[in-house]
């Protein structure tokens, strides 16, 4: 391989690498605004290592330190950097596949466990006294507010106890009280789905530029390797 293939392979390799950085720092700075905007994250406890917003802060950290190797391993031609950034970009692909199928097969029980957090956050702010709990309460009240639903199935959860972000009207102080008939479980779920839609479509995007990082190096690395080169 002449010096001018190497130097092609290089800025493809340092280039593509500074692209998917320059990605998995959008990513964290996007996850860590849902963190701070987000209003459900005290109603579902069980999954809250795969929330949306920390799957998107935890993944873009990740992405952006191997993509920092194998930025520097390009430019600096280091075959040391090359290689740690080749294995642990493959470990990190197959999280991420591993991560899509779980997913997949376990749809069904995320469902269940996701309607069994919310009717517990609803029974905890049903009976607790009006100063207890405030974020449970005001994380309940914004998504029945939000999203225009009360209860998890219905106003019927709430035992003739209705919170007034239930109510139609505002402000409600008429004394016959209209309530959304709708309950909140599929509204969320859809959100949800929406969003892990959203951080699906990014982490596809990601795969595919990581896929192609991987096919680059390997050239570049090689030729390293029969010069003897990439330790200095």
């Amino acid at each position: 391989m002449n010096r001018s293939c190497v130097n092609f392979w290089k800025t493809m390799v340092v280039n593509l690498n500074f692209l998917c950085w320059l990605c998995g720092a959008f990513v964290v700075a996007f996850g860590e605004f849902q963190m701070i905007h987000s209003k459900f994250a005290s109603l579902i406890t069980t999954f809250w290592p795969i929330y949306p917003a920390n799957t998107l802060v935890v993944t873009g950290t990740i992405v952006t330190c191997v993509c920092y190797v194998g930025v520097l391993g390009g430019m600096k031609e280091n075959r040391c950097m090359l290689t740690s950034f080749f294995v642990m970009l493959f470990i990190l692909m197959l999280v991420e596949l591993a991560m899509a199928l779980v997913f997949l097969v376990y749809s069904r029980e995320i469902d269940t466990y996701f309607e069994r957090d919310l009717m517990q956050s609803l029974e905890i702010y049903r009976q607790s006294s009006p100063g207890g709990n405030k974020t449970i309460k005001d994380d309940f009240d914004a998504v029945q507010h939000l999203f225009r639903c009360c209860g998890v199935h219905g106003e019927a959860d709430w035992k003739g106890n209705v919170p007034i972000s239930c109510c139609t009207m505002d402000p409600c102080n008429i004394p016959f009280h209209t309530y959304w008939k709708e309950g909140c479980l599929d509204k969320l779920k859809n959100w949800f789905a929406g969003n892990y839609l959203s951080t699906g479509a990014g982490v596809v995007t990601m795969f595919i530029i990581q896929f192609i990082c991987l096919s680059i190096t390997i050239p570049l690395f090689c030729h390293f390797k029969k010069r003897g080169l990439g330790y200095q």
